[in-house]
């Protein structure tokens, strides 16, 4: 996999795991913010459901990211948030030289059932980051309705959002 893919997916979980250490675990889980009433740990967990979604098909080809495991514990837990970022980032290095010229079949749900379509190795986690980033900008709205400043620079933001047009970093 290409070592770009992976410094970018990885800074983007760097960025998560320091916002689990600026942030309580009261407002990890609090899940007052309509109009979904979801909190920022289950944001997360979903964002790292995907990933290991990918990380678990790739045995047998088959990435089905219906078949997300929704791990409680990952969305009530700062420590286990972390535990789970940690290990999604050491498995992305051991990709590094894994070979990505072949098709992934990669199943998901668009709304009318599911969909099996071909993607690389490199595309399905270019995907995956984008994905986080759209959480991660979620995330932000969340904290911003709980009145939650933090410091993370570009945390949320597209890196093609252009600068003028961001907001607090």
């Amino acid at each position: 996999m290409r070592s770009a893919i992976v410094s970018a997916i990885n800074q983007n979980l760097n960025q998560a795991s320091l916002l689990l250490d600026v942030i309580t675990s009261q407002q990890y889980t609090d899940n007052s913010v309509g109009p979904y009433y979801s909190s920022v740990g289950s944001h997360l967990r979903h964002t790292l459901d995907f990933f290991n979604c990918v990380i678990d098909g790739l045995d047998n080809n088959q990435i089905d990211l219906t078949a997300r495991k929704r791990e409680e514990e990952v969305a009530t837990s700062k420590e286990v948030a972390k535990k789970h970022i940690a290990r999604i980032q050491e498995t992305l290095v051991s990709f590094l030289d894994v070979n990505t010229d072949y098709l992934i079949h990669v199943t998901d749900n668009l709304g009318q059932g599911n969909v099996t379509v071909n993607y690389t190795l490199d595309s399905i986690m270019a995907h995956a980051n984008s994905h986080a980033v759209h959480h991660f900008a979620t995330i932000g709205y969340v904290l911003h309705q709980l009145n939650v400043e933090h410091n993370i620079t570009g945390f949320g933001y597209n890196p093609t959002t252009p600068i003028q047009h961001r907001k607090g970093i």
